[in-house]
C-alpha cells in the first residue's frame, strides 16, 4: 500500500478500509494502488482517468465487468508471461500457483514472486490465485489488511476462502 504518491485520481471502493490510488501515463494504465480510506480523494486529471474510474465502478457493480483499459505494466519478460496468464483467468474462478507455474514451466514460487509485483491489481487479477492449502498471499503479504483485500475480492466475484 501506498502512502504520499502522487496519483491521476484516488478513488472510493466498497472495501471496506480502502481506497484506490491509479496512475496513467500516455493514455494508458501504469498502476493501481490500495490506500487508506483516510486518503483524499483525487478528482481524474484527464479523460482516461475518467474511463479507468468508471471501469472501476463497473467492476465494483458487476464482478464479472471486462475491463477496456490499455495497460502500460513494467516487468521482466517471466512477470509478463505471468500477468498475461492471470488476466485469462475469468471471474469467479481461481487457479492455484502450481497450476499456473506448470502451465508457465515455472515454479510456484516465482509465480507467486510475480504476483506480489503485479502494479495492476484487480484488473490483472492476482487476488485469483491462490495456495494449494489456502488463500496464499496477496501483495506480498500472508496476514493482515492485504489478505482482506484478497478475501474481499474473491468473495465480490462468488469465491469464498
Amino acid at each position: 500500500m501506498s502512502k504520499n504518491k502522487i496519483f491521476s485520481t484516488l478513488i472510493d471502493t466498497p472495501i471496506p478500509g480502502y481506497r484506490l490510488g491509479v496512475r496513467v501515463r500516455n493514455e494508458r494504465l501504469v498502476s493501481v494502488e490500495f490506500v487508506s480510506s483516510g486518503a483524499q480523494l483525487i478528482p481524474p486529471d484527464s479523460r482516461f482517468s475518467r474511463h479507468v474510474v468508471r471501469q472501476f465502478e463497473r467492476y465494483f457493480e458487476k464482478q464479472t465487468w471486462p475491463f477496456d483499459v490499455d495497460l502500460f505494466a513494467q516487468g521482466t519478460e517471466f512477470q509478463r508471461r505471468v500477468w498475461l496468464a492471470l488476466t485469462n483467468i475469468p471471474p469467479g474462478e481461481v487457479r492455484r500457483y502450481g497450476e499456473l507455474a506448470l502451465t508457465l514451466n515455472s515454479s510456484a514460487r516465482a509465480v507467486g514472486n510475480a504476483c506480489r509485483v503485479n502494479p495492476l491489481p484487480i484488473i490483472v487479477p492476482c487476488h485469483r490465485v491462490v495456495a494449494a492449502t489456502g488463500i496464499g498471499g496477496f501483495m506480498g503479504q500472508r496476514r493482515g489488511g492485504e489478505l482482506d483485500i484478497k478475501r474481499w475480492l474473491l468473495a465480490h466475484e462468488g469465491i469464498t476462502q
